[in-house]
């Protein structure tokens, strides 16, 4: 056990790292982030920044001194540092786990090697892959970069065969085309599992996206979800034990016809997990903390009988919910606004 009073290391300067900070507080810890952003949100919350590039490995050694644990809030940083890190220090999750999220090839060969069932797919290096591809898979299609890339950024969509030149211009490289999934419903399964192997799970949202951007995570979720619930869960149990992880760790999932269609995983909080902080017993960042430091696992159970969680994103108002009943506003701190940037989120729950 890292007990309360030692130091978290943070790589990442967002929102994520800002709200794990809130939580390791609570408990009694110190937060230090390192993060090349000139302006780190999560700074304005944890005990002490570093801004450094991640590479940087002067920096690195300093950083893996000051701290006794180190995590993670985006799983872009790169793979290098991390391993580097987990040599001299603990590093939950471990860095297998961003070797297999980050490159999405490697992700769906994962997963199906554990049986999951991803969208129809296909490796694409070159012009004439995309073209095969496309007579395999048909259209509409979505081509995505290999690595990199959220909320919407690294992708297009390919709505007929003559959109595969501009689409291949505008990807460039590397990548992963993938079929449409007829789905009424988004969900994420969000588990947060100890270094002993136990593990907790929240109840699953249903997500609405808009322009590839997470817009509601609503729980209840519809019947639908509920349905598919137990197998997606059962398959991200398999994910984390396999990579002997500890932390939380959150997989999404399109409601399919014939069971749930494994969409991503992300080794970190996540987005859809933000209304945990007011809307079960324990927040997701709680609980994470809780994982890599070595203590117990809180409860997950809900607060009310409905939760909906928004993001505030771009200009949206978000003065309203200082009077709205049940309503729990939460401001990254974030300074210009601009379009598809989340800054902030609002959680209602419903007693």
């Amino acid at each position: 056990m890292i007990a309360p009073g030692a130091t978290i290391g943070i790589l990442g300067g967002g929102q994520l790292g800002r709200m794990l900070a809130v939580a390791a507080a609570q408990l009694g810890y110190r937060t230090h982030i390192l993060a090349p952003d000139r302006e780190s949100v999560a700074a304005q919350t944890a005990s002490s920044l570093t801004r450094a590039e991640y590479d940087d490995r002067d920096a690195l050694a300093a950083f893996a001194a000051a701290c006794d644990v180190v995590t993670y809030e985006f799983e872009n940083v790169a793979l290098g540092p991390v391993e580097w890190l987990a040599e001299r220090i603990p590093v939950h999750p471990a860095p297998a786990a961003l070797r297999v999220a980050q490159e999405r090839v490697a992700e769906k060969r994962f997963v199906e090697g554990l049986g999951g069932r991803p969208a129809p797919w296909a490796a694409i290096a070159s012009r004439a892959d995309l073209a095969a591809a496309l007579e395999r898979i048909g259209t509409p299609a979505i081509l995505k970069t290999v690595r990199f890339g959220y909320d919407g950024k690294g992708q297009t969509v390919i709505r007929e065969p003559a959109d595969a030149d501009a689409a291949w211009d505008a990807i460039g490289g590397p990548s992963v085309l993938e079929g449409f999934i007829a789905f009424a419903h988004e969900f994420s399964i969000l588990i947060a599992r100890g270094s002993d192997g136990g593990t907790v799970r929240y109840d699953a949202p249903d997500n609405v996206h808009v322009d590839a951007i997470l817009r509601t995570s609503t729980l209840p979720a519809a019947a639908a979800v509920l349905a598919q619930v137990d197998e997606a869960t059962a398959l991200a149990g398999r994910i984390a034990d396999e990579l002997g992880y500890v932390g939380v760790l959150a997989c999404e999932f399109f409601v399919g016809p014939d069971g749930p269609v494994f969409n991503e995983m992300a080794p970190r909080v996540h987005n859809s997990g933000h209304w945990t902080i007011e809307g079960a017993e324990t927040s997701q960042f709680e609980n994470h903390i809780r994982a890599i430091c070595g203590l117990p696992l809180g409860t997950t159970a809900l607060t009310g009988r409905q939760v909906t969680m928004r993001n505030l994103i771009g200009d949206d108002p978000w003065d309203g919910a200082l009077t709205e009943p049940g309503a729990h506003l939460h401001l990254y701190g974030k300074g210009a606004t601009r379009p598809g940037r989340k800054m902030g989120h609002v959680t209602t729950v419903t007693r």
